[in-house]
């Protein structure tokens, strides 16, 4: 039996790369999944009021799959942070903001960061307790902002610095 050529061994070690990258991707988007429709239970809403979005460019309030992934459509997965947006209906009249946010794995963690916030490690396997406590993170982020660039209006100071997301509407109100 003849030794492995140095193709063979590339090959081999491009499909382990490439193996980590799938994994890393299902980590997140499983994740991303999981919010999603964790956050419009938790914030108490009986309609639709969360949607994954892209996290740059325009954007529906609506489930766009694959689509809300900074790696959709780059054929071979690149191995690292992913970004995707989440979009919150934050009105009854149909208003949405989209917050971005990055995973990553970190050894035994799946690493979050929200865009203009903070971040978040989830230990994997991921409980049901630590992503309630990542809801109340979010929850506080969406909140306080609001507060913050209201009570810049009130002190004569528009706007408090960049923000995170960005502003749709939607004329049924629920995406």
């Amino acid at each position: 039996m003849s030794e492995p050529t140095r193709f063979d061994r590339l090959a081999l070690a491009a499909g382990r790369y490439g193996e980590a990258s799938l994994d890393n991707y299902a980590l997140v988007r499983s994740l991303a999944e999981r919010i999603g429709s964790g956050f419009c239970k938790y914030l108490g809403d009986d309609k639709k009021c969360v949607h994954l979005v892209p996290p740059e460019g325009p954007f529906t309030p609506m489930d766009h799959g694959s689509g809300a992934f900074s790696v959709s459509g780059k054929g071979f997965l690149p191995l690292g942070a992913i970004r995707f947006g989440l979009a919150v209906r934050v009105s009854e009249t149909g208003d949405w903001i989209r917050i971005v946010m990055s995973a990553e794995k970190e050894g035994p963690d799946l690493d979050v960061a929200i865009l203009g916030g903070e971040n978040f490690a989830f230990r994997l396997p991921i409980t049901e307790d630590r992503l309630q406590e990542f809801y109340a993170i979010l929850f506080k982020y969406l909140t306080d902002w609001f507060d913050d660039q209201a009570n810049h209006y009130a002190n004569g100071s528009y706007g408090g610095g960049p923000m995170g997301f960005e502003f749709t509407h939607s004329d049924n109100g629920d995406g």
